[in-house]
Order: C-alpha cells, then structure tokens, then sequence
C-alpha cells in the first residue's frame, strides 16, 4: 500500500489517505512537541509523500497546532484545498467561563469560528466532536453541526471518544431526521487497547463509520525503545500516560513485536502501525511525529505485509477481555446453526439440542 493510494472514509466519497497526520505534537506548550518550523517540514514531507488528511484540535498546544497549520497551508489556497483538515472541539479554551467549551449550540458554532480564524481558512473539511459532554442533550449537538454543514463552513462531521451506544443513537437520529450523517469515528485503538473491538467497532462497521485510530504506538510505549531490563527507570515526556503500560505484559508483547520485526527486517513501530491499519473497520491510522525522521519510519509501515502466522503471534499475546455479551455473542452459531455452515462459518451442534430430525416438542 502508498500513502497515495487513497480510500474513502466511512459512508461518504471523502477521499484520505491510509495514514493520517496527527498534530498534537505541534507546538511546545505542554513541554514536549515540535517547534514550528520543524512541524512545517514535517507537513510539507507528508503532503509530498501523498498524503492528504492532517487532524488537530482546538485545545491541541493551547490552540498553537491550530495556528501552525493555519499559518503553512492558509496562504497557498491551492496547498489548503488538497488536504483533508480535520480539528476538534469540546475543550474549553477559556477558563471562567461555562459556555467556553463543550457542545451545546453555544460552545460548537463559537469553537469552530476560533478554529476557522486559527487555520486561516473558511472551511473545515471534518469536524469532530473531540468527546462526549453529558451535560447537552445529543441532537442539540447534532443540529448545530448541522447548521455549520448548512452554511458550508463544515463538510463532514464525526464523533470521538464517545461510549458506542451514544454514538450509536445519534447517527440513527441523523439518519432519520435527513441531517448531516456521521461518517467516521476516532478511538484509541493500539496493540495495547483493543477492548474497543467488543462495542465500538462492530457498532461503527454497522453504522457505516470509518474508524481513525488515534494512539496506535500508545504514546511511544510500543516504538520499541523501552526495554523490560530497565522497568521501573524509563522516562517519558508524557509521564505516566506512557511509564504506566510499560508492565511485563507489555514487554511480553514487545518481545513478539521485536521477533516479527526481525523477520520482515522492519521496525517495532512499523509493526504496529501495520496492525492496526490492518485491523476490520480501519479506515486511516493517526501517526504523530515530532521529528522528520519520525514521520519517515512511521510511513514505513505501509511497507509492512503482516504474515497470518505473525498476526495470529500477535493477537494472542495482546488477547484483550472484552466486556458482556460479547462472549456469549461468540457462541450463537452453536446453539443457532444446527451443526451447519452459514456464511462462510462451520458449527458445532449444540449438544443440549434435539438430537433427532421432524420431531418438535
């Protein structure tokens, strides 16, 4: 796969390439990142590479990623109209004040002019609720994004880190009432964090959602540079969020990760990534990157050609427990098949079954 080989995302004709550029890390003012120019170069990189779909978020750097982006692509409308730009909203930019933040009507059509003014440009191509406020009822929400669509200053629209039945309800509300759909789904979806796999990705496959991971190296936990003979001294820039996951079960995966990664003489992150963008649903993987060369080995992984037997490694030793009902989901074709093949997927009869043929009770 290219990085310009590109693939629409969720029920829409929007075309994205299969890697996202994450800017989270544009900007210094959370102690870590990219300073500007080095953010620019990491842009121009990705865009001459082919890709076209970059998302930020309001509060990302304090609104200073909003401003970089707007002050490398605002200029050139031609370089503006080729990427797919996607920021956020929800975070409250203003502190004292209630209404500065979250998605009431208020909150969302004040948001998206801040953002409008901080990336220079008239227009946002998908506009992402960056969370869940359960203090505004959800199709206020959904007719104010409306709105925005209406008046051309946002295409699409999208829902992140949201619980699936909540996001489940308002693309039926959508749908029903002739309002802009919902057409992808951003969650944290990583080697580390599968437990999505058992309510919000079926529910976005169903509902016609195409899913942008966010956190596929779980903030540089799976790159490969932490080592299980130095547990308990690693340093990171995103302290605990990252130090947290570095428990012998997570090097128990890395020691996998390391294995295929020798075989295929490839990198630790490029096998990540690789699984991820390899998993159903997945639509575009989010890749940060504070470096060039960063940014140049995370692209590798489109190079990257997981074998069933490195994937089958690799599931079993990231196996996550998947909430109720799951694995009582698991077992209908048992008890429903009859011992038959449907759709592709054999059975074995229930042995609590009639065990005889015309006979009813």
């Amino acid at each position: 796969m290219a990085l310009d080989h590109y693939v629409t995302l969720g029920r829409s004709g929007l075309r994205v390439s299969p890697l996202c550029l994450g800017a989270m890390t544009f900007g210094k003012e959370w102690g870590w990142g990219s300073e500007p120019e080095e953010a620019k170069r990491i842009i121009d990189r990705f865009l001459a590479r082919g890709g076209n779909f970059i998302d930020t978020a309001n509060g990302y750097t304090k609104g200073h990623s909003e401003a970089i982006l707007g002050e490398h692509l605002g200029h050139d409308r031609h370089k503006r109209d080729r990427v797919v730009l996607a920021t956020k909203f929800a975070t409250n930019m203003f502190l004292g004040d209630p209404n500065g933040g979250g998605t009431s009507r208020k909150a969302i059509i004040a948001q998206c002019e801040e953002s409008l003014r901080r990336l220079q440009t008239d227009y946002i191509d998908l506009y992402w609720m960056h969370v869940w406020d359960r203090t505004t009822p959800i199709d206020e929400t959904l007719r104010a994004l409306d709105t925005l669509v209406e008046q051309g200053k946002v295409r699409y629209v999208g829902f992140s880190d949201t619980p699936a039945w909540k996001v489940a309800q308002a693309q039926t509300m959508a749908q029903l009432r002739g309002t802009s759909p919902l057409i992808a789904l951003q969650i944290e979806y990583s080697l580390l964090q599968r437990t999505v796999e058992g309510e919000l990705v079926p529910m976005a496959q169903e509902l016609g959602l195409g899913i942008t991971p966010w956190g596929p190296l779980r903030g540089g936990a799976l790159s490969g540079k932490y080592k299980r003979a130095d547990k308990g001294q690693h340093q990171a820039g995103r302290g605990a969020r990252v130090t947290s996951y570095l428990t012998d079960r997570t090097f128990d995966l890395l020691e996998v990760m390391e294995r295929v990664a020798g075989e295929l003489d490839t990198t630790v992150a490029r096998v990540a990534l690789a699984w991820v963008q390899g998993r159903p649903g997945v639509t575009s993987t989010i890749i940060g990157a504070r470096t060039l060369d960063q940014l140049d080995d995370n692209l590798g992984a489109l190079d990257v050609t997981l074998t069933p037997a490195q994937l089958q490694a690799l599931d079993e030793v990231s196996r996550p427990t998947l909430p109720f009902p799951v694995d009582m989901i698991g077992i209908v074709p048992t008890f429903t098949f009859g011992g038959t093949t449907v759709d592709g997927q054999a059975s074995t009869a229930w042995s609590q079954a009639p065990q005889h043929d015309g006979e009813r009770f």
